[in-house]
């Protein structure tokens, strides 16, 4: 996962989608941001092109696995361009290989502030 931010950050756009399956899933912050891998690919590959993709710096990843050892899902705090975020995904071992099938990531709002971010929400 630190490979796949970094990739991200070095705007480096094969190392970035080569760690996610054929089925992966990114969920981003806006309502209707729901994108498969080519989906994904396409709306990201402007950013990378320019050399300036994202960067966001994980800590407090907690992993969790199967019991067969074959999928494992995880959550990590971000700090990103919008402050504070939490992103949270599933992998499955490949022949072998870890790959990405599932990313979302979310921006945080704390609990005594919601009333005021749905406001905004509906202007």
């Amino acid at each position: 996962m630190d490979a796949w931010h970094l990739a991200a950050a070095n705007a480096d756009f094969i190392a970035y989608f080569a760690p996610t399956t054929n089925d992966f899933i990114f969920l981003g912050t806006a309502p209707g941001e729901r994108w498969t891998k080519k989906e994904f690919q396409g709306f990201s590959k402007p950013y990378f092109d320019k050399g300036k993709a994202w960067d966001f710096k994980a800590s407090n990843r907690k992993w969790n696995f199967s019991r067969d050892g074959k999928t494992a899902w995880f959550d990590e705090d971000l700090k990103t361009w919008m402050e504070d975020c939490r992103g949270s995904g599933i992998c499955t071992k490949e022949k072998g290989v870890w790959k990405l099938t599932y990313y979302n990531l979310t921006v945080l709002i704390e609990n005594e502030k919601i009333k005021e971010f749905i406001q905004l929400r509906k202007q």
